[in-house]
């Protein structure tokens, strides 16, 4: 009877449910503990009264697959969101209340990936600053990839994130040439799934599809999808797509997506770190993956907030890509979509993202300093602060209000003290002399 008893006691069941998902707890390994470090430092640099890494370490067990998990009430794991979009693409939330719902989950640090545009980045970085939030400015990049050796007409869509430093891409009109083609592209595309749909008897009107998406916003599919609900086409989103909209469906349609390749090594060029999204979408990942690699793709989502997919882990081995992940998260609302700060990334994933992710960041805000050193012009001057709020005035100067102070301003929260004083920006830092900050 005791042993029926605890068989059918749900709260068993419930906790051996978690041992088998997460599996033991156990303390840091030497790696493990190091990673947590090197992770907190980056994490918060800015922070008023930053703790002790090696004593916040202490405070972390992992279960095991390396996820951090915290001991106690004092601790607070370091949370990531690498992957998610607000009403500048087709999310539901304005980046403001995106980092409000962030924070209230515990996220340390968010990148906004909006389809195609960094328009969400300015706002989400000054409601960041209210919560002590760090944004890793991100977009994702719709593309195509045309596999080598098949019929040329086999193509398939391909998004591709891609990770900048606080100063944003160097070659900014370059990137934003190709994200402004793509947006252009998006407006052509829905108005042709529109026909399409109204072809299939569905009468749905571009008008709808436009409100929804908002004004100055490219359409894509999901704004699609939420104007078929709304007019009692589809009972829901996931119905839009199953029925119509999947990629090949009888409304689909393709926009003017640049190709793969060259947007991998566009990212590249100008500074920023290339991951690919959600590879378990593709037909044929493989190929893929393996012509990306070739063009300098630096990372591979694996991870969602069911776990991590083994066959995709095994690929980024094999290809010698970093492990990473995000939600995705739109707020659409539903059981079906995961919410922000759900992926649990591996501490030595991490690790491994900043370890690559950080010296690229830092030769480009350097690039972006010397740009600037070299030529001291307005266009220059706001290559360094695009994504801040800090205004500047030539011509006046005033104790402590210097461009020594405009870099420390701009990069304390991103740079270590050590990254700073480097050779190469001491020379630049050298050649500011005129301009002050009010």
């Amino acid at each position: 009877m005791a042993g029926d008893a605890v068989r059918s006691n749900p709260k068993n069941k419930s906790r051996k449910k978690k041992n088998k998902r997460g599996g033991t707890k156990k303390k840091m390994t030497v790696e493990q503990s190091a990673a947590f470090r090197s992770v907190t430092e980056w994490v918060f640099l800015d922070s008023q009264s930053p703790s002790s890494s090696a004593d916040a370490a202490a405070s972390f067990m992992v279960d095991d697959f390396g996820v951090q998990k915290s001991l106690g009430r004092g601790g607070q794991r370091v949370v990531f969101e690498l992957h998610c979009h607000s009403k500048f693409s087709d999310g539901f939330l304005s980046p403001t209340k995106l980092i409000e719902r962030a924070h209230r989950n515990g996220v340390k640090v968010l990148a906004l990936t909006d389809h195609d545009t960094l328009s969400g980045i300015p706002e989400a970085l000054e409601a960041a600053r209210r919560l002590n939030i760090k944004i890793i400015p991100g977009v994702e990049i719709s593309t195509i990839f045309t596999s080598s050796g098949l019929d040329p007409q086999t193509e398939e869509p391909v998004h591709i994130l891609a990770y900048y430093s606080s100063c944003g891409p160097t070659r900014y009109e370059e990137l934003d040439k190709l994200l402004s083609n793509i947006r252009e592209g998006r407006f052509i595309r829905a108005r042709d799934m529109v026909a399409k749909l109204n072809k299939l008897k569905l009468p749905l009107k571009w008008e709808s599809v436009a409100r929804i998406a908002g004004k100055g916003v490219a359409p894509g599919r999901l704004h699609v999808a939420r104007a078929m609900v709304e007019a009692g086409y589809v009972e829901n989103l996931k119905q839009a797509f199953a029925r119509y909209l999947f990629d090949g469906g009888p409304a689909y349609s393709t926009g003017s997506e640049p190709s793969a390749e060259e947007t991998v090594r566009l990212i590249h060029d100008t500074g920023g770190v290339s991951v690919l999204a959600h590879p378990w979408a593709l037909k044929n990942p493989v190929p893929i993956i393996r012509g990306l690699r070739e063009a300098g793709l630096n990372g591979l989502e694996v991870c969602r907030s069911d776990g991590k997919l083994s066959a995709y882990s095994d690929l980024a081995d094999t290809y010698g890509l970093l492990k990473l992940g995000g939600s995705d998260f739109h707020g659409r609302g539903g059981n079906s979509e995961s919410e922000l700060g759900s992926v649990n990334l591996p501490i030595i994933a991490l690790h491994e993202f900043l370890r690559v992710a950080r010296p690229i960041w830092c030769k480009a805000i350097k690039d972006i300093l010397q740009t600037y050193a070299d030529e001291p012009s307005d266009v220059n001057l706001a290559r360094i602060t695009r994504f801040g709020r800090i205004r500047v005035s030539k011509g006046v100067s005033s104790a402590g209000s210097s461009e020594e102070d405009l870099i420390e301003r701009c990069l304390s929260s991103w740079l270590t003290v050590e990254e700073r004083q480097n050779a190469e920006f001491k020379v630049i830092q050298s050649k500011f002399s005129s301009v002050s900050i009010q």
